[in-house]
């Protein structure tokens, strides 16, 4: 059940939409397996806003193909959403009654977008953007996922089971487990499969996700103040205004599948002078293509260049392969000044197993590290694995002073390299033992043999070693605003870290 956690649980459940404006109504379509079931709406971390009690159940029939086409249930319920509630992340809870406790909770999740006003950028909130294309790639709900055979994934389905809450953890249930003084790297993943077995979690759980990633940066930003607004991925293409009234948009955690005109959103808004903040790994590694109302996602990845449709076509460069990929022509690090290609992962299978999990410090003088006292050398977020699982990085050269300086002959004008840390591509005997990696799914070799045309020891060599990077750029040029990236997954863990926290916050001030 840890692998297919398809009807597991007693009550499922998915919303029409992934985000909503103040006033209007989501529908919540429903699975049960019981005669009866509740449910209520809270906005996270808040108390319940809407709820309804004895409803009916029904296990309406699941088509085979709900992984890549939907579920097709009809609605069960529709949640109001008032005029007053603020923008954020709505948890939907749903209880089965007469089920076995283990099995009677469901979840589902909706945001609640900031009502425009028609004001200048800057007047609104900095916009949170949650990486939900990832959070559908990882999902196997329905049978396939993007990383077991799935080359569309459908919205229209409940999210596996941990993405959007599980019981609190801070080591097990990570993919990059920091290691505490004298125990051995858990290279093989062990400690991690038994969590999720344990829990009948499937795999992908810590790879994506609600729970994972960004509440721990809206938990941080709440403590410290600072107020967000929300949207999710699919709003940056068909709601692409979501972004007008903030200056700065962020995206955490693991933000990987973007689509054309999502990254057009992003980039349009950079070269208005808006600012972008990547707290991120992996990030904008994949190019996805979204169908309408973006309620299914297509993304042939590995392989694109042999299978996608639009090969030959006009809309090649749309091919949903890698972003660098040749035939997509448009690598990430254009705009982000980093990419997977030069360092995807750390403290994961054998790429950096015993690495510090922090960030060395360089420009100890750059206004992210302001208030402090970091200096050149020092560690930034070790102590809680800050670096890890997936990450992105740059060439690094030295300039005459021994500082590291970006060798991308497209890298963004005013890149500045603050901080680094290694990190590997991953090939076959790499991978922990405990993930199935398929033979066409070892980033290694297919980097290698995208980017340099075969896996000869030479090419091989020129993926295999890399880094995470934190930097700032101005990929618009001095017209444009900032891009600040840090470029690693595990970054939210860090926040608890007092220097962790005031990088952040500088970040997120300076930018907003």
């Amino acid at each position: 059940m840890a692998d297919d956690v398809t009807h597991y649980d007693a009550v499922e459940a998915y919303t029409d939409r992934l985000s909503y404006l103040p006033g209007e109504a989501a529908d919540l379509h429903v699975w049960c397996a019981t005669e009866r079931y509740d449910v209520d709406v809270r906005r996270w971390g808040g108390e319940v806003c809407w709820q309804a009690t004895d409803l009916p159940g029904t296990a309406h029939p699941t088509p085979d193909d709900a992984d890549a086409r939907g579920c097709g249930w009809p609605a069960g319920v529709q949640v109001p959403i008032s005029s007053t509630w603020t923008s954020g992340v709505y948890l939907v809870t749903l209880h089965a009654h007469g089920a076995a406790h283990d099995r009677a909770i469901g979840h589902a999740m909706f945001v609640v977008r900031a009502k425009p006003t028609g004001a200048v950028r800057g007047s609104g909130n900095p916009l949170l953007v949650l990486a939900t294309n990832t959070y559908n790639a990882y999902n196997n709900w329905g049978g396939r996922s993007l990383y077991t055979g799935g080359h569309q994934v459908s919205f229209d389905r409940p999210f596996g089971r941990g993405m959007l809450l599980r019981p609190h953890t801070e080591r097990d249930d990570r993919k990059s487990r920091p290691t505490l003084p004298g125990e051995e790297p858990d290279t093989d993943g062990t400690v991690y499969q038994q969590y999720r077995f344990q829990h009948g979690y499937p795999g992908y759980m810590s790879s994506a996700g609600w729970f994972t990633y960004e509440r721990r940066f809206v938990e941080w930003a709440e403590r410290n103040d600072i107020t967000l607004d929300y949207a999710v991925s699919s709003d940056l293409e068909h709601t692409p205004s979501v972004v007008a009234e903030s200056q700065l948009v962020l995206g955490v955690g693991h933000d990987e599948y973007w689509s054309a005109a999502q990254r057009d959103t992003i980039e349009a808004h950079v070269a208005a002078g808006g600012n972008y903040a990547s707290m991120s790994g992996n990030t904008m590694f994949w190019q996805v293509r979204l169908g309408e109302h973006g309620r299914t996602m297509t993304a042939h990845k590995y392989s694109a260049h042999r299978n996608d449709p639009v090969l030959g076509t006009a809309d090649e460069h749309t091919m949903s392969g890698m972003w660098c990929d040749p035939l997509v022509g448009r690598p990430e690090w254009r705009f982000l000044g980093a990419g997977s290609a030069f360092g995807l992962y750390s403290r994961f299978g054998q790429a950096t197993p015993r690495a510090s999990g922090g960030f060395t410090v360089y420009r100890n003088d750059h206004w992210m590290f302001d208030g402090t006292g970091l200096r050149y050398g020092d560690q930034l977020g070790a102590a809680h694995g800050a670096v890890g699982y997936e990450t992105v990085g740059c060439r690094l050269g030295f300039d005459a002073y021994g500082l590291p300086i970006s060798m991308n002959v497209d890298a963004p004008p005013h890149t500045e390299i603050v901080a680094f840390a290694p990190a590997s591509n991953l090939g076959e005997g790499d991978y922990p033992a405990s993930v199935a990696a398929s033979s066409d799914q070892c980033d290694l070799e297919f980097v290698a043999e995208r980017l340099y045309g075969d896996t000869s020891p030479d090419s091989l060599a020129r993926v295999r070693y890399g880094n995470a990077t934190m930097l700032t750029c101005r990929p618009a040029g001095d017209a444009g605003g900032t891009v600040a990236t840090i470029g690693s997954t595990d970054w939210v863990y860090g926040l608890d870290d007092p220097m962790v926290s005031q990088v952040t916050a500088n970040v997120v001030r300076r930018l907003r």
